[in-house]
């Protein structure tokens, strides 16, 4: 629908992931290095989160940043809704490590984002109950 055309040698089996169920007509892509792009968010020194159709055509022509992970969508919480949840351990938390991020396997990340807190998800049961 943006009618970008993309140069000789781009990656058409890139993934493009499911950011969550609102707006999935939106696109965000996180990458870094951070770039100049026309609407980034700068995460840290070397990441930024860019929804602008300048770094989509810049990706197409292989002139875009090393790494990127493109998704559509984005998860939304009410007022004081993730904060709640934060405070009951609904989530697990660590620090962000681009290793992580961008170089492991996708299937792998959740495990070694777990790994950072000192969670093996292997000896994690998917029962629950009581004793």
């Amino acid at each position: 629908e943006m009618h970008i055309e993309s140069r000789q040698g781009y990656d058409e089996n890139q993934p493009v992931f499911i950011g969550g169920p609102v707006d999935q007509g939106r696109g965000f892509i996180l990458h870094r290095p951070a770039g100049s792009w026309s609407s980034s968010l700068v995460v840290n020194n070397d990441v930024a989160l860019t929804t602008s159709k300048d770094i989509l055509q810049a990706i197409a022509n292989n002139e875009g940043p090393e790494d990127c992970i493109v998704a559509l969508g984005y998860a939304g919480w009410s007022a004081g809704q993730l904060e709640q949840e934060m405070a009951n351990n609904t989530w697990l938390s660590c620090p962000a490590d681009e290793q992580i991020i961008f170089n492991t396997p996708t299937e792998e990340r959740w495990k070694a984002a777990a790994k950072l807190i000192g969670i093996d998800l292997s000896l994690m049961s998917n029962d629950a109950g009581h004793a």
